[in-house]
């Protein structure tokens, strides 16, 4: 029996969930904007921040990927209404991801200043990345734990709890900023760059609280692990596996956009930092209805609900494209202010307002892409969304990126290669979807 999907089911859902992930850039966004505008080395500084927020969300995504395992069979099990037989399976999951975070922890730490010269950071930057990095670091499994939590409360189809935890932790950090970052005069001394880290990380600490009470109060979902594994540990570490290795390849773009533009300068680096996290934060913005296609399209696959499934893409294409022009338009109407938030160094400044509008024209292509991506992940083809990725970085990216550069391009060719990227990423899923499920309706 078909159900149809309303554009309030999908708001009621996606709107808290767009909330909820702008937690993370905000906390980069903060930190960067604050730092930024301090006194003395505000540009080094900020392209520090750029480095270690590359770094640092390449192993967020990399093992945040639990978020969207956990929603998929939770959701499917719902849809089938058989949630009790994968109850224990989110406590699990966030047993074995915070343990291995404390092992990445234990490596990386004392190899910071090695893995930020792959990223052509030298001297104060080099120096300063490596200060952010050993603090920001901590805060690692207490993201990694939030998220988990996150991908319960969606597969539940549940995003208020997250978008309040969300809420919480980003005016924690905005708070935490200015006290650690400038100091209050008799009181906390002026921390700089190391205030901004250690302001994040208490964020991620409360976050982390928030999500565990929410989860033990709300629901009757467990935080402690037990023997045996679920059954659906097999497919969750599968599903893991493909998104694993789609992320490294996520993030090979990263790292190349990041150490290209290290190499250009100091005022590119500090350029490609503000608009790289200004186009994550549309990027989490338009998560919002990601999720929305996350969370119903494994709910109906899981219930056989092909005709409603269709419906849903074809709205949630609409609806994507939408939030993807109006973020542009009002990157565009407060194109100058964005830029003065960050910084106030001329060179930076003039380097950022040469690509934003690139960063705001691609908004509606991201919209497409990651959308799509939340859907198959709800359905959990992990395996084509692997696939796709790892297409679009290999053939595409990494080859124009290098070309662009050759053509001293500088910041005008990355967010080109990442523009490519984004349609390379797009297209193949809004195809593969139309393929499979459009006769699966018919014949129904």
């Amino acid at each position: 029996m078909s159900t149809a999907i309303t554009l309030k089911q999908i708001n009621k859902l996606a709107i808290p969930a767009l909330i909820a992930g702008v937690s993370e850039p905000i906390l980069s966004l903060t930190d960067a904007a604050i730092i930024g505008n301090m006194e003395q080395n505000a540009t080094t500084s900020i392209a520090a921040v750029g480095i270690v927020t590359t770094f640092l969300s390449m192993l967020i995504w990399v093992l945040g990927q639990t978020r969207s395992a956990i929603s998929s069979i939770i959701s499917q099990y719902l849809g089938a209404g058989n949630v009790e037989a994968v109850k224990n399976l989110p406590a699990q999951a966030i047993f074995v991801i915070t343990t291995l975070s404390l092992i990445i922890i234990a490596v990386t730490y004392p190899l910071a200043s090695h893995i930020f010269k792959l990223y052509n950071a030298s001297g104060d930057i080099l120096n300063y990345s490596v200060d952010y990095y050993q603090i920001r670091v901590f805060g690692f499994p207490f993201t990694l734990f939030t998220i988990a939590v996150f991908g319960t409360f969606r597969g539940l189809q549940n995003t208020y709890f997250p978008m309040l935890i969300a809420i919480s932790g980003a005016l924690a950090n905005i708070i935490l900023d200015f006290v650690f970052v400038y100091g209050i005069e008799g009181y906390i001394p002026a921390m700089h760059i190391k205030g901004a880290a250690y302001a994040s990380v208490i964020a991620q600490l409360i976050m982390a609280l928030l999500s565990a009470y929410y989860l033990l109060k709300k629901t009757d979902i467990p935080l402690i692990a037990k023997l045996p594994f679920n059954p659906e540990m097999k497919r969750f570490a599968l599903m893991i596996l493909n998104l694993f290795i789609r992320t490294i390849a996520l993030n090979i773009a990263l790292y190349f956009g990041t150490s290209f533009a290290t190499k250009y300068g100091e005022s590119y680096i500090a350029a490609y930092t503000i608009a790289i996290n200004l186009w994550f934060l549309g990027a989490f913005l338009i998560d919002g209805y990601a999720s929305a296609g996350n969370i119903l399209s494994g709910k109906l696959f899981g219930a056989k609900d092909y005709k409603s499934l269709l419906e849903l893409s074809n709205k949630l294409i609409k609806y994507g494209i939408f939030v993807g022009l109006f973020i542009g338009v009002i990157g565009a109407v407060f194109y100058y202010p964005l830029g003065n938030l960050f910084s106030n160094d001329e060179n930076v400044l003039k380097e950022f307002y040469k690509v934003f509008w690139i960063v705001l024209a691609m908004q509606p292509l991201c919209a497409l892409a990651f959308i799509f991506d939340g859907v198959f992940k709800g359905l959990g083809k992990m395996k084509y969304l692997r696939n796709v990725l790892l297409f679009s970085t290999l053939v595409i990216f990494v080859p124009v990126i290098f070309w662009v550069d050759n053509l001293d391009y500088k910041l005008y060719g990355i967010f080109i290669a990442f523009t490519l990227w984004m349609i390379a990423r797009g297209l193949p899923l809004i195809i593969k979807f139309r393929k499979t499920f459009i006769p699966l309706v018919q014949n129904t």
